[in-house]
């Protein structure tokens, strides 16, 4: 029998490795599109040099991506998962694809502040103006940079569902959990004043890394209900989601739903999730999620205490949640992408 190899694509990624949200859409779309026979490579942070430092590690991979790229040939598809990754996807010959997972120049604005995030902006308009298409995970993002001129498509994040454990980590009577980066667009500092007035039967675990890491393990000595577990695998992740009761996500912003939300409706555990632009997509107030509002460590607190005050309300969320999610199984949305790459 011969094995015919359909394309040949070329992804560029700041990072394949953690639970975050880039990483987790590359090792998702990679694996599918090499089940269908592709031939896939990967220029990331792990295979390129960067500088271990927190404001030069993407500058100095957007450098040397660049440099790496000059050895790619015969490429179908060039796809870069961000704006930092487009220099490299601009340098080697192939159909060119740019996944935004959010508003790139916004969320360094809010993060870093003015000045990098006028170099931001001026990065991301030139990396829309190289690519072919623009993959964008939410229809809010879809209609702006549609209204903009540019030649986009809405496709979801996506999730492994055939991957997850069976089993599950429970390890407290009431246990709520918050996987994700540990970042002030994510709401972590919200979350962190949330414990400082939850029940203290109620423990909470939270899971990753990121650059308020230490504000986490500040208050974990503090509070004997909050339990810091830094990064952990996407296997034992699943395991700790599984095994909780729910899932609290306080985004302040987000590009698309999250990977830890679909998780979470895929393992069946409820969630409590703010009403930001990107999580629009798949929760809606007391039928998929419970919704509070950005900002709001109270509203979470009285969101987890109607739900274990109301089981049975909280089944019907639970199930009306799983029964979405699978429309969101790579096996979807990976259809999605290959459709975009024949139809370039």
């Amino acid at each position: 029998m011969i094995y015919v190899i359909l394309m040949r694509i070329l992804m560029i990624s700041p990072t394949i490795s953690g639970i975050g949200g880039i990483s987790q859409h590359v090792k998702g779309l990679t694996k599918f599109l090499e089940n269908k026979g592709n031939e896939v490579q990967i220029i990331s942070s792990e295979n390129t040099f960067t500088i271990p430092i927190k404001k030069l590690k993407n500058p100095s991979f957007m450098i040397s991506s660049f440099f790496k790229s000059k050895f790619k040939k015969n490429f179908d598809i060039v796809h870069a998962q961000n704006p930092i990754s487009s220099l490299a996807m601009k340098n080697v010959k192939g159909k060119k694809i740019l996944s935004l997972q959010g508003n790139y120049s916004k969320q360094i604005l809010f993060l870093h502040g003015n000045t990098a995030g006028i170099i931001s902006k001026k990065l991301e308009k030139s990396a829309l103006e190289w690519a072919d298409v623009i993959t964008v995970p939410s229809k809010q993002m879809y209609e702006e940079y549609l209204k903009n001129g540019y030649n986009v498509s809405y496709v979801p994040n996506g999730i492994d569902i055939s991957s997850f454990p069976k089993d599950e980590d429970r390890r407290y009577k009431k246990q709520l959990i918050f996987a994700g980066r540990l970042s002030k667009e994510k709401g972590i500092l919200d979350l962190l004043k949330f414990v400082e007035i939850a029940s203290k039967d109620i423990d909470i675990i939270i899971i990753g890394s990121g650059p308020e890491e230490s504000k986490v393990r500040e208050v974990a000595e503090l509070f004997s209900n909050l339990h810091f577990l830094g990064y952990q695998s996407k296997r034992n992740t699943i395991k700790l989601i599984r095994g909780s009761d729910m899932m609290i996500q306080p985004s302040i912003m987000e590009g698309g739903t999250s990977s830890s939300l679909l998780e979470s409706m895929a393992c069946k555990t409820s969630i409590i999730a703010t009403s930001v632009d990107g999580n629009k997509e798949t929760i809606v107030h007391m039928s998929t999620a419970y919704v509070v509002s950005a900002n709001n460590p109270i509203e979470i607190n009285n969101a987890v205490n109607y739900l274990f005050d109301n089981p049975e309300k909280q089944k019907i969320i639970i199930n009306n949640a799983y029964d979405l999610v699978y429309n969101y199984d790579w096996e979807h949305i990976g259809q999605k992408y290959l459709d975009i790459y024949n139809g370039i």
